[in-house]
């Protein structure tokens, strides 16, 4: 029964069932509209003819008026044989190729125009040109039609016989649709093969060579195993890190507890200094950890976001005035991820806080970048001292309590997003940074 399951979500069944629907109706539309054609052309070509043959007439009856109605109707005979007919008035006088036309066609001669007539007596379908003439002064109708049964029959044939070639090649369209998308989805199965060598470590990165419709997705896929990479890194370059950090605090730690010497007040203030250098060593390596960065794939919402930030440090400083300057835009979304944001932002929030005499202004700006400026009044930083702000691998900065620790992450986590920091004197008098982001605008 597998062999003739059908998976609805297949990709190449959903190509093929599309192609071939539009392959079908294609065809069934060109069928039915030669039907149609083909039937009008064979209409208006007999037509023409019998126009043609009334005009031939016409012209006998005008050159020899006496002998033409015998001569008209002795050619009938052969008419006959070519399924075709006459009536003819003129005057009074009316005669016909076949006396049981006389009576049916009879009506069509007390008409004023010239035309082309269909007519549908006793299963027979006639075609009938009718030609107004006169003749000595003498009004007369033309009558020619022919049996117009025997051509549709043929017609009916020939459509039939086309509806077989037109199966046929119905049925090559479908052949020859399997076999492009048989084609055309080799880089999927090509990009699946490598799946299964990245999963087993055969390959690092994938090198498709894929439709341009497929490299944005090969190109996500290589930045997404970057991502995987760097985080992977990251992670054991923290361990280490921690691992080598942590050795000497934990064993001053525990050397001053297996120790029989009395801890004095010194003691315990070294032994709660050691622990509280691990505790800052931990809480650094964890907020880093927590760093998604620009391919995760989430998106903050900057007034939500920000808000609430800066209630939380108006709780947390209550002797601090905290002023946020937002776009007018309530619902704009940016394409970094919301603890980022909360990270980078937190970080100059809560320096600021901490050093600011009484205030803390901090705007937010978005056009072709995400700009972030924080200004507190605090005693600042040295101008000789700024570029040493945030420079990774200074560990007595990371343990000074202020622009320190929080700093060494930032310049870590703005990276990430091809962004940059700046550090500079404010003209509240404290320290002044801005964060700056390329980011596009993205709409919910």
């Amino acid at each position: 029964m597998s062999l003739f399951r059908v998976d609805s979500r297949s990709l190449r069944v959903r190509l093929l069932a599309w192609l071939s629907c539009t392959a079908l109706l294609v065809t069934g539309t060109t069928w039915l509209l030669h039907g149609i054609l083909l039937q009008d052309l064979a209409r208006d070509f007999l037509g023409e003819r019998l126009e043609r043959e009334a005009d031939h007439a016409l012209e006998q009856l005008q050159q020899d008026p006496v002998t033409t109605p015998p001569t008209l109707d002795s050619v009938s005979r052969g008419y006959q044989i070519f399924h075709h007919l006459y009536v003819l008035r003129l005057g009074d006088d009316t005669s016909a190729s076949d006396n049981r036309w006389r009576d049916v066609l009879a009506p069509l001669l007390d008409e004023t125009d010239d035309a082309l007539i269909e007519v549908n007596e006793d299963g027979l379908h006639l075609l009938v040109f009718r030609r107004h003439f006169f003749l000595d002064g003498e009004a007369g109708v033309l009558l020619v039609g022919e049996d117009f049964s025997r051509v549709e029959e043929g017609l009916a044939t020939l459509h039939w016989w086309v509806a077989s070639i037109a199966g046929g090649v119905l049925l090559l369209l479908v052949t020859l649709n399997l076999l492009a998308v048989k084609r055309g989805l080799v880089p999927l199965q090509d990009l699946r093969n490598q799946l299964s060598e990245l999963q087993s470590g055969v390959r690092e990165r994938f090198s498709l060579e894929a439709p341009s419709e497929l490299d944005g997705l090969v190109t996500q896929l290589n930045h997404f195993m970057d991502e995987i990479d760097g985080r992977l890194k990251r992670s054991r370059d923290s361990v280490a890190n921690l691992s080598h950090a942590l050795k000497t605090p934990l064993a001053a730690v525990t050397q001053v507890l297996r120790g029989s010497r009395p801890i004095d007040d010194a003691r315990r203030r070294r032994l709660v200094e050691r622990l509280e250098e691990v505790h800052a060593l931990l809480d650094a390596e964890l907020r880093r950890s927590r760093i998604a960065g620009p391919h995760a794939g989430r998106m903050s919402e900057l007034h939500r976001d920000g808000s609430r930030l800066v209630e939380m440090f108006r709780v947390l400083h209550p002797d601090k005035r905290f002023h946020l300057s937002l776009p007018d835009r309530q619902d704009l979304r940016i394409p970094v991820e919301s603890q980022d944001l909360a990270e980078m932002l937190g970080i100059v929030l809560d320096n600021a806080g901490k050093w600011a005499a009484s205030e803390v202004i901090c705007r937010i700006e978005v056009d072709e970048v995400l700009r972030i400026t924080v200004e507190d009044d605090g005693p600042g930083v040295a101008e000789e001292d700024l570029p040493s702000l945030g420079q990774r691998g200074m560990r007595l900065d990371e343990r000074h309590p202020g622009y320190g620790l929080g700093l060494s992450i930032l310049a870590q986590l703005i990276p990430r997003y091809s962004g940059q920091v700046r550090f500079d004197i404010s003209p509240l008098g404290g320290l002044g940074v801005e964060l700056t982001i390329p980011i596009k605008e993205c709409l919910r």
